[in-house]
């Protein structure tokens, strides 16, 4: 049996390079999350968020964050970016059952 290991998704996946995790609030008074960023691509990354986290009650998606993203060169500090939460996806099977991918894309500067 041949084991096709062609990446299926619709755009280009590429190894975590710049960015390891991301910490933000959703409202002044709210509380400080933390994440480690899973993947990346060109159009944005991914959050992986147990189902009984509370942040999944305080977004939706549209939403757009100030977020603080730490580097994988920890001599740099952490760069601010406005980011867009793209999908919030429930996963029932798999390697992440009992969590939801929230992806993000963070958006450029005019």
């Amino acid at each position: 049996m041949n084991a096709d290991t062609t990446e299926k998704r619709c755009e280009p996946r590429q190894e975590l390079e710049k960015y390891h995790s991301v910490e933000f609030k959703v409202s002044e008074q709210g509380s400080l999350y933390q994440f480690k960023i899973w993947n990346i691509s060109a159009q944005g990354m991914c959050l992986l968020v147990r189902n009984d986290s509370e942040i999944l009650n305080d977004i939706k998606v549209g939403d757009i964050l100030d977020m603080k993203y730490y580097t994988t060169n920890f001599s740099r500090p952490p760069e601010s970016l406005k980011t867009q939460i793209k999908h919030i996806t429930k996963e029932d099977h798999g390697r992440f059952k009992g969590h939801h991918l929230l992806g993000l894309y963070i958006i450029k500067p005019d």
